[in-house]
């Protein structure tokens, strides 16, 4: 692949579309995570119980990059409600202000971006990543990585983030950088 792929066209899907999208979500997240699948918490049961999760919450929506009809990557979320889990499991408590949510309006959570490893390195991620973010009305967007994954939690730094400290979200998950953006309107260009 190049270093740019112009042909790579987004299209954004919503709550309603969910039952035509899911096999491709299904699919990307096998071949994805193939050599991770055997561990409980990366399988493809768990996968479905937390995309379950995720499609249940108001605002949710996903962007998927095609080359030509062959979906290469996605990333979806939706806002983070008012009553979340999600600031629970950090390691290190945030101060109130910083996890106060108010049902909607304030944080998105960005709980999934893979792009499968033809299209990766060539912008595609970004690309996928920001129109997702695109015309949302949040103040802020938060995801989570693996810090033993320092590439790819460099590159949100790059994009924007900052490590705002450790989390395990479940008793079985591996501990995640919780990664922060606000969003501005001004986004780093892909």
């Amino acid at each position: 692949m190049n270093a740019e792929v112009p042909h790579v066209t987004l299209r954004r899907y919503n709550r309603d579309e969910f039952d035509i999208l899911r096999p491709t979500l299904s699919e990307l997240y096998a071949e994805v995570y193939a050599d991770r699948l055997s561990d409980p918490f990366f399988s493809m049961e768990r996968f479905q119980e937390r995309l379950e999760g995720h499609i249940s919450r108001p605002g949710w929506e996903a962007v998927v990059g095609y080359d030509g009809s062959e979906p290469i990557g996605y990333a979806y979320g939706s806002p983070l409600p008012e009553r979340t889990r999600w600031w629970a499991g950090m390691l290190t408590p945030l101060p109130e202000e910083e996890t106060d949510e108010t049902g909607g309006r304030r944080t998105l959570a960005l709980f999934e971006l893979m792009v499968r490893a033809p299209w990766r390195k060539t912008g595609s991620a970004q690309r996928i990543h920001e129109e997702l973010l695109a015309g949302r009305s949040e103040e802020r967007v938060t995801l989570l990585v693996e810090p033993t994954h320092p590439k790819v939690q460099k590159l949100y730094e790059n994009w924007g983030y900052e490590n705002v400290g450790d989390q395990r979200p479940f008793p079985d998950a591996p501990v995640y950088a919780t990664m922060l953006r606000r969003l501005t309107g001004d986004s780093p260009r892909p």
